[in-house]
């Protein structure tokens, strides 16, 4: 499901936290490993015993599997309580410096914490911590975080978290981690997700509810927006410490970045791009088709919903080849061109003489999808048509996903014949976002139900569709692109 060329989006982090388990540290490396699509760069993991101001830290590149796999490893990240972090690198650098989860020792105590999102003043804020007499370890925006925090007159962790947090702008999930308690905070408008899990007796935090699926627990709850949750000896505790503003939760974790057997926000990520599949093929549907074929592994749930619309058969035209990872393609620059090849294979048994209908989640630059069309036409496919399972993205985005500028973005510069044209196919169509709104809102969790209406985008992020920012991007000189259009933060 994660995509690992630099041509394609990709997620920031996924964050895990465990609160009263004997066997925190472990319990935390199943929670990564069920995480590890939001982050292949890198992981880390702090523990701690309950009371003792005292933490354990492993970190390292690569991914989970090889950096958690060995028993020692384990044994030596001692605790009942233990916080964890997978990583992509969009602010900072990737190095190991950079590694989550970060350590602080402030005044009142250790403190950790892991973030997934991105602060949109970070450049800004650094500078004027730095004139304060700040000293930065790392180039993460997390760090300032915790600067922020050890400059706050509050007495409590949850106060100096608080106080940290109302000076800054963007979108982050953080679990924080002390000797007494874990806590899980959103932003205001809750782009990033974090959900709350129980285990027998223990309390977990993470990005998706598939970390506590790994481990057998249950989803409880997701953190609100907005909102404080603290987690300790007495239970789960809850605070709205920030000002009220409309939601906007990140429409791509719908479409592509969370896995889809979670449940995100109350929804069932599988139901949702079924729908959407469905809706494809309401909205542009191909004639005369022989055969709908997704481009593993994004595609597939939508391909199941359109051909299950369309009457069209579902078939798997293209193998994905799950062994490879990016340690391999990416250090050989003779390999790293042949690296849609070594991961997908296109079936020519399925493909030849057909029309086929290609499914994917999104095209970004259109690298990979002219590559994978490419493949499709040399197993014989006889007419070759792209369904898009998302809106044009034409913007990039500043709230934790690693998006190339709008200039190398193919739909900002192109028309749908011209990217048809320049992907390859005989024709492209997308998702308009009307149609992906009603995917998203339709009641009922059965595939391909029937909507009578089309509700609004209301309480979600479409950023890198529309170019409205519902968060103001303060460091536009260090931004991507030129600031686009922004909404005014509004209250419900």
């Amino acid at each position: 499901m994660a995509r690992t060329s630099p041509q394609e989006m990709k997620e920031k982090c996924g964050v895990f936290g465990v609160f009263d388990h004997k066997e925190a540290s472990a319990v935390t490396a199943l929670g990564l490993h069920a995480l590890q699509h939001r982050g292949q760069e890198a992981s880390g993991i702090v523990s701690c015993l309950y009371g003792v101001d005292s933490f354990h830290t492993h970190k390292a590149l690569g991914y989970v599997g090889d950096i958690f796999s060995s028993q020692h490893v384990i044994d030596r990240l001692k605790g009942t309580m233990a916080v964890g972090h997978n990583r992509y690198s969009t602010a900072g650098a990737s190095d190991m410096q950079n590694i989550q989860p970060l350590y602080a020792q402030l005044a009142s105590g250790g403190v950790v914490v892991a973030h997934n999102g991105n602060l949109t003043d970070a450049h800004s804020l650094r500078r004027s911590l730095a004139k304060k007499g700040a000293t930065f370890q790392t180039t993460s925006d997390t760090e300032i975080i915790l600067h922020l925090m050890a400059m706050s007159g509050a007495s409590s962790v949850q106060d100096k978290l608080v106080e940290s947090l109302s000076q800054v702008h963007g979108a982050y999930a953080l679990v924080v981690m002390t000797p007494s308690m874990l806590i899980g905070v959103r932003d205001p408008f809750g782009v990033r997700p974090l959900s709350i899990g129980t285990l027998e007796s223990s309390w977990m935090l993470a990005s998706e509810s598939c970390a506590f699926d790994i481990l057998g627990g249950d989803l409880w709850r997701d953190v609100e927006a907005g909102e404080m949750v603290i987690i300790d000896k007495e239970g789960v505790r809850s605070y709205r410490p920030f000002p009220s503003v409309a939601k906007r939760f990140c429409l791509f974790e719908y479409i592509y970045f969370s896995r889809p057997d979670s449940v995100v926000e109350g929804r069932s990520i599988y139901a949702i791009r079924k729908r959407v599949g469905c809706e494809m093929a309401r909205e542009n549907k191909v004639t005369a088709a022989d055969v709908v074929v997704p481009i593993p592994d994004s595609g597939l749930a939508c391909a199941i919903g359109y051909a299950q619309e369309s009457g069209v058969p579902f078939d798997m035209g293209i193998i994905r080849n799950h062994y490879v990872g990016r340690t391999f393609i990416e250090p050989m620059e003779n390999i790293r061109h042949f690296g849609v090849r070594l991961k997908h294979n296109a079936h020519s048994a399925v493909l030849k003489d057909k029309v086929v209908v290609l499914i994917d989640d999104s095209l970004v630059r259109g690298t990979t999808s002219r590559k994978i069309v490419a493949m499709v036409r040399r197993a014989g496919a006889r007419e070759v048509h792209l369904r898009i399972a998302s809106p044009h993205v034409r913007h990039p985005c500043f709230y934790g996903i690693d998006t190339p500028s709008s200039e190398e973005l193919l739909a900002s510069e192109l028309d749908d014949e011209a990217i048809a044209r320049e992907v390859g196919v005989d024709s492209i169509a997308f998702l308009s976002l009307e149609r992906l709104y009603r995917a998203i809102h339709e009641g009922k969790e059965t595939a391909c139900a029937a909507s009578s209406s089309s509700p609004k985008g209301k309480g979600f992020c479409d950023a890198c569709f529309t170019g409205h920012y519902p968060i103001p991007l303060v460091d536009v000189g260090h931004a991507k692109s030129v600031l686009p259009l922004m909404d005014t933060p509004s209250t419900p």
